[in-house]
C-alpha cells in the first residue's frame, strides 16, 4: 500500500487486538499499514475485513451459528427465494438475504437456521407458516422439502465421505474454511490447470500457502484442510486420502535423477462457479510464485517459515494465525 503523504511503499503491520462484538471481548490479528515517515497507520477495506471475519467466526463457533456459505447453501438445498425464507422463519422481509451476505444471526436465529439443516424440522416450520404462503407455494416447497427427506441417505454417505478426508470440523484449526468435497476438488484442478503436473511433495507445499495467504487476506482458508509441520514442510491432514479421492486427478510415478515420486494430473477441467473470484485470485498468486519452484525448492522456501519453525519437532497442527507472519509470499 502506498503512503498518501509521501508515495512511498508503506510497511505492513500485524499485531494482536482485542474486538468487543456483542458484549464479547474477542482476540484477532490486525492488519494495518505504517507510514515510515510519518509513522501513521493506515488499513484498507480488505483489512478490516478481514478482521472482522476473525472475530464474527469465532462468535459463531461459540454460539452454534451457521457461516454465510451454509445459509445460502441451505435455501439453495430447499429451492427457495431468500424473501421467501424469512416469510417461513418470521425474521423480517430482506433478513434472510442480509444473512447471506454477511451479516451475523442473533444467537436465536442463528440456531433456527441451524435446526432446518434438518429437513423434517423445515417441514414442521413450513406447516406453521402456512398463512403466509400461497396454495401454489406450499404445495411446491413440501414437495420439494418431502424430496429432499427422502434422499437423507445420499446426505449421510457425503458426510461420511468427508469424514474419510477432512480431519477437522470446521473451526480453527482448519481455518474456519467450508468443509467441502467440491471445493476441495475445484481447488486441485485449479492449480493442476495452473501449474500442469504437479509432484504431490510440491501440491502440500502449494495447498499450505493457498490457505494461509487466503486466511491472512480474508480470515478464511480455502480448502477445509488442517496442516502438520513434517520433515519436508507443512503437509495437509490426510494429505494421501486427498489425492486419491476424485476421479478427475489421478498420479503417475516420475523419475528425476535418482529420486522416483508421484506427479498429480488432471484428467478434466474444473467447474468454474464453485470458487468465488477473491479464491480463484489468492490461487492464482500462489501458483504464479511457485510455478517453477521444483518441489525440493519450494519444500526448502517453506522451512523459514515460522509455521514449520514451530512446529516442525511435534508435527503439531500448525495453528492459522501462522498466516500473518508469511515470509515467501
Amino acid at each position: 500500500m502506498i503512503s498518501p503523504y509521501t508515495g512511498k511503499e508503506m510497511q505492513v503491520v500485524h499485531e494482536t487486538r482485542t474486538w468487543n462484538f456483542r458484549g464479547e471481548d474477542y482476540e484477532y490479528v490486525h492488519t494495518s499499514y505504517r507510514c515510515e515517515d510519518t509513522g501513521e497507520l493506515f488499513t484498507t477495506c480488505e483489512s478490516d475485513n478481514a478482521g472482522y471475519v476473525q472475530v464474527t467466526n469465532q462468535y459463531r463457533i461459540k454460539y452454534g451459528i451457521p457461516f454465510s456459505d451454509e445459509i445460502v447453501a441451505i435455501r439453495n438445498r430447499y429451492g427457495m427465494s431468500a424473501s421467501k425464507m424469512s416469510a417461513i422463519l418470521g425474521i423480517g422481509a430482506n433478513q434472510w438475504r442480509l444473512y447471506e451476505n454477511g451479516e451475523v444471526p442473533n444467537v436465536s436465529n442463528g440456531r433456527m437456521i441451524r435446526s432446518i439443516m434438518n429437513p423434517k424440522v423445515f417441514l414442521d416450520l413450513v406447516e406453521s407458516a402456512r398463512q403466509v404462503l400461497t396454495d401454489k407455494e406450499y404445495e411446491t416447497i413440501t414437495e420439494k422439502v418431502e424430496t429432499v427427506i427422502s434422499q437423507s441417505k445420499e446426505y449421510h454417505t457425503d458426510s461420511y465421505e468427508r469424514k474419510r478426508i477432512f480431519s477437522t470440523v470446521r473451526g480453527q484449526e482448519n481455518g474456519y474454511s467450508p468443509i467441502s468435497l467440491s471445493r476441495l476438488k475445484a481447488v486441485l484442478l485449479t492449480v493442476l490447470n495452473e501449474c500442469g503436473e504437479v509432484f504431490c511433495t510440491k501440491m502440500n507445499k502449494l495447498l499450505f500457502y493457498i490457505d494461509f495467504l487466503s486466511y491472512q487476506q480474508r480470515g478464511m482458508a480455502i480448502t477445509g484442510l488442517a496442516y502438520r509441520a513434517f520433515d519436508y514442510g507443512p503437509v495437509p491432514d490426510r494429505w494421501d486420502k486427498v489425492y486419491s479421492e476424485f476421479d478427475e486427478i489421478h498420479q503417475e510415478s516420475r523419475l528425476i535423477g535418482e529420486y522416483e515420486g508421484n506427479v498429480l494430473v488432471a484428467e478434466s477441467t474444473l467447474d468454474d462457479n464453485i470458487l468465488s473470484e477473491e479464491e480463484k485470485k489468492i490461487i492464482h498468486i500462489v501458483c504464479e510464485r511457485f510455478k517453477n519452484s521444483s518441489s525440493r525448492e519450494i519444500s526448502d522456501i517453506s522451512h523459514n517459515e515460522s509455521a514449520w519453525e514451530k512446529y516442525h519437532e511435534t508435527h503439531a497442527r500448525i495453528p492459522f494465525s501462522e498466516a500473518f507472519y508469511l515470509k515467501a509470499i
